[in-house]
């Protein structure tokens, strides 16, 4: 089983949570929904002489997003990967809310898509991707079965879920994904979400005020 070290910051205008996920052997690493502050990542990747091999959006909102220009001029052969249902929210600042919330025109595009169920390799480890609509219409939470570690960003926070008073977002679609997806992986399961602090399945599932 591959070791990964764990890097958070907390970035943006809505402090939203950025992870950077490294091969403690080989340096490779990924980058999950880097919010905001793309020098400030790169800066961080220089310092700790990873290799970055993909920067992973959970979904298309634009505050799990801003910081990808600055890591793609730094880095543009790095893949930007996001569920296929939610690409189009990057290409639309309404739809990623850029320009309900900054007033900004800010778009993205990018340069692969994945489905519910589909498996990534990086870091020598796997990756599962799993669906959970609701949020947006694509969400796609991050599993990594090896280690039990589930990187979910607007879905499941520590006693809550995510807004869906948003377009595409949907409470029902929300509420079913997490009871079906989420709630059936290992108990132990580390869950670090979009916002706040982490939690684990077991905890969600005893105490979350919305199940």
């Amino acid at each position: 089983m591959s070791e990964l070290n764990i890097i958070s910051a907390v970035l943006g205008p809505v402090s939203t949570n950025c992870y950077t996920l490294a091969n403690v052997q080989t340096k490779d690493a990924v980058i999950i929904d880097p919010a905001d502050s793309g020098k400030h990542l790169v800066a961080m990747i220089e310092d700790q002489v990873l290799i970055p091999r993909a920067f992973l959006l959970t979904h298309g909102h634009f505050d799990h997003c801003m910081g990808v220009p600055e890591l793609k001029e730094a880095y543009p052969d790095v893949p930007v990967i996001i569920g296929e249902k939610d690409a189009a929210y990057l290409e639309n600042p309404e739809l990623n809310l850029a320009g309900l919330f900054i007033d900004s025109d800010f778009t993205l595009k990018a340069d692969r898509t994945v489905k519910d169920g589909e498996i990534l390799e990086f870091m020598g480890t796997k990756i599962q991707c799993i669906e959970v609509p609701g949020h947006t219409p694509g969400g796609m939470c991050y599993y990594f079965p090896e280690q039990n570690l589930l990187f979910d960003g607007d879905t499941l926070f520590a006693g809550s879920i995510g807004r869906t008073d948003f377009p595409g977002g949907s409470h029902d679609a929300l509420i079913s994904g997490i009871e079906k997806k989420l709630f059936t992986l290992p108990e132990e399961t580390l869950v670090f979400p979009g916002h706040d602090r982490a939690t684990t399945i077991k905890k969600e599932i005893a105490v979350n005020m919305y199940f």
